[in-house]
């Protein structure tokens, strides 16, 4: 059992003196199926954390042994580049299994072979890459992202992106930044801001490297994208559309039926440049207008049919107060801000794989401003080609053509279209139409960049050092629900005590319930990264938890359903030291102490009066017959003699103890047993208050479907139990 740990100082039950010396708090959880917290009652000392260890066997609950958590940092890991093998590297314990591969990975070392973000300069801060063009090369090899919105509290599917996210930068010589993506302001708050941060420190990880801070704002960056949104307007691929909410929502077609052009689409770039720069002033209502890419409504994809990218709100923002009036919706602003940051793999759940290709046109149709020395250098490659002469001019043509699906509804992306479909017919035209084509993309190169982003890679890899996104499967993990709205709705509904409670799947709730960032940090790594769906069992989870502490966490005793035990032959008043390991396979931690005596505490489920053949713990004899043997952990055997209750239906159990059996002493195994059993003396033990948690829900998938979610409930997922911990 285990104090609580993890709360704000109001709410804390665990003192200062018992948090480790970098802020980690002592804690640990026991293996399944509960989980336990306690506190010690007010005056008493003993509030150190514990962990109660339970037996599997059917007639043993548990043991009352504990085990004190100690706090661990992760290890820092170094990238061979060379080797590519990811050792990963403890300052304590030296080097470790390498890290396991995966397809991002692999993706990741093929990249750096190949030069995908060569070369790269870093100015010490985000922005257009005229601030980096002179500045020193990028000390990161690869930069990431962990990008979380402020609006609530973390859970352990952002754990595992956490992990994977700083874990790859660590193991690759790259620098991972921690991002606000608050481009809502209507639900973020600093309260969450802050929890975050604390959440990934815990967790081992850090945004600070050698000086340079990677702490950023979305909102750090709404001038630019501001500006970004004007480019995009001015040069035809964006529009401001007033139609309402339900006219879009019509218009905008299925899945199985293209959508239908909003009466705005066509309206004159002039006309969209003043709406939106009034948007902007606050001129107009909430809903009145919004600013929409200007794609296909045709598109398959229904997140390419013209979607917005700026909504008017007259809300506070936490960081930028009401200085703006528009906000930027999150799947345009989540590529620039990769951009401005220079991310190099921008990783995420594979719910935004079909959003990838809006990421990559956002950021091709910004190049101009976005990377003008990149886009200035293809200018230059592009005049090179054309003066190469005539096959070189017709074999860039049709590398082209293999892009087509890359041009957008400008007119000069029309008549290259036209270009394309006449080559498909006779691939000869493509040299008598190279002179036309090359003045198309030289003098409107703004409107080709994302064909020229795929056709001129042969040439320089990424030749607009652009991010890319990479999806993996999202975390399952049964008996679990990581939905936001579920999630409020068991805490507003107070089905659980907060955020922090020791059966939510939060960050601040796993870690009062026990949970170490190491173990977090191994279950991360066991559940790998693909694409396939998969259910993790919630087993594994607690197995990372028992493989962290097994090795390292020292024990301590609990007795949590007292049962008075009386040793009618041990002299009255009369005690004993009984010295105890503080680990059974560690003689290297030391040595505790429990006095022994007359009157003892036992776990009431380790007494039977009719007990069944195959059980082996305490119980009377059956039919006059002596009662089998029993040891008290590290002291000695026993045989109980009687039970004793009153009218209230307290149960005393007596037995006789032996003398000669004593754990250490020449005849400790002159009696056999087949059991052992946990005590502690009823002088001086310190009463506690113990929380056993188990499951949340009686069912493994939870989350399944739109049902009633509170039926799943488990009713005795907390008991709440007086309890005795040792001295």
């Amino acid at each position: 059992m285990r104090a609580k740990v993890g709360t704000p100082p109001s709410r804390a039950e665990v003192p200062p003196e018992s948090l480790h010396p970098h802020g980690v708090p002592l804690g640990a959880s026991p293996a399944h199926p509960s989980h336990v917290t306690g506190k010690a009652q007010a005056g008493e000392p003993g509030a150190t954390s514990r962990r109660v260890r339970q037996n599997r066997h059917k007639h043993l609950p548990r043991f009352g042994e504990v085990r004190l958590l100690a706090s661990r940092h992760c290890s820092r890991h170094g990238y061979n580049r060379a080797a590519m093998d990811n050792k990963s590297r403890s300052p304590k314990t030296g080097p470790t299994k390498p890290a396991a591969t995966n397809f991002i990975r692999n993706i990741i070392a093929d990249d750096l072979v190949r030069g995908t973000y060569e070369p790269r300069n870093w100015a010490g801060k985000p922005g257009v890459y005229d601030i980096h063009v002179n500045a020193p090369a990028d000390p990161a090899k690869i930069r990431t992202r962990f990008p979380p919105e402020p609006n609530g509290y973390l859970h352990i599917g952002h754990a595992k992106s956490i992990c994977l996210n700083f874990g790859l930068a660590r193991d690759f010589g790259g620098r991972c930044h921690m991002r606000f993506d608050d481009t809502n302001p209507v639900k973020e708050d600093q309260e969450f801001v802050d929890g975050i941060l604390g959440a990934v420190r815990w967790l081992g990880f850090d945004w600070e490297h050698g000086g340079e801070s990677n702490l950023y704002h979305a909102s750090d960056y709404f001038e630019q994208m501001y500006r970004f949104a004007e480019h995009l307007i001015e040069t035809g691929y964006a529009y401001v559309d007033e139609q309402s909410a339900d006219a879009m929502r019509e218009t905008r077609g299925t899945l199985t039926e293209p959508g239908r052009n909003s009466p705005f689409r066509d309206r004159p770039i002039e006309e969209s440049l003043r709406l939106f720069r009034e948007m902007r002033a606050g001129r107009h209502a909430e809903g009145s207008m919004i600013l929409r890419a200007k794609i296909d409504m045709g598109s398959p994809n229904i997140n390419m049919r013209d979607p917005a990218i700026y909504r008017i709100r007259f809300a506070e923002h936490h960081m930028t107060g009401d200085a703006w009036k528009i906000y930027p919706m999150y799947a345009y602003a989540h590529p620039i801000e990769d951009a401005l940051e220079n991310i190099t793999h921008s990783i995420c759940t594979l719910e935004f794989e079909d959003q990838r290709p809006f990421y990559d046109w956002v950021l091709e149709r910004i190049v101009p401003l976005l990377r003008r020395p990149q886009f200035e250098a293809a200018q230059r490659a592009l005049e090179e080609i054309r003066n190469a002469g005539t096959e070189a001019k017709r074999e860039f043509a049709l590398r082209c053509r293999n892009f087509g699906d890359k041009l957008g509804a400008s007119r000069y992306e029309r008549r290259a279209e036209a270009m394309f479909a006449s080559w498909s017919r006779n691939p000869d035209l493509a040299a008598q139409d190279a002179d036309e084509f090359f003045k198309l993309l030289l003098e409107y190169t703004e409107c080709f960049t994302p064909l020229l982003q795929s056709a001129l890679d042969e040439r320089k890899a990424n030749p607009f050092l652009l991010p890319h996104q990479h999806e993996f499967n999202r975390l399952n993990l049964t008996y679990v629900v990581m939905s936001k709205r579920k999630l409020i709705q068991l805490v507003e509904e107070k089905h659980v005590d907060g955020w922090d409670d020791p059966r939510m799947p939060t960050i601040v709730g796993l870690r009062r319930r026990g949970y170490t960032p190491t173990s977090l940090q191994l279950f991360a790594e066991r559940t790998g990264v693909s694409k396939s769906t998969q259910w993790i069992d919630y087993s594994l989870l607690e197995q990372a938890l028992r493989d962290d502490l097994e090795a390292r966490a020292p024990r301590a005793t609990a007795v949590l359903k007292p049962l008075k035990l009386v040793l009618d032959n041990y002299p009255a008043g009369q005690t004993e030291t009984v010295t105890l390991p503080m680990h059974p396979q560690h003689p290297e931690m030391g040595t505790r102490t429990i006095p022994f005596a007359r009157e003892l505490w036992i776990e009431a489920d380790d007494f039977m009066e009719q007990a069944p053949a195959d059980y082996f713990r305490l119980a009377l004899g059956k039919d006059g017959a002596p009662a089998q043997p029993v040891r008290l952990r590290y002291a000695y055997v026993i045989r109980a003699t009687s039970v004793e209750k009153d009218a209230a239906g307290n149960v005393v159990v007596h037995a006789e103890y032996l003398p000669e059996t004593k754990s250490g002493s020449p005849g400790q195994n002159s009696v056999k047993t087949k059991t052992a059993i946990h005590w502690l003396p009823v002088q001086g033990s310190i009463p506690a208050e113990v929380r056993v948690f188990d499951r949340l829900f009686t069912d493994p998938h939870p989350d399944a479907g739109e049902g009633d979610l509170l039926r799943l409930l488990n009713p005795n997922s907390k008991q709440v139990l007086k309890a005795f911990v040792e001295p």
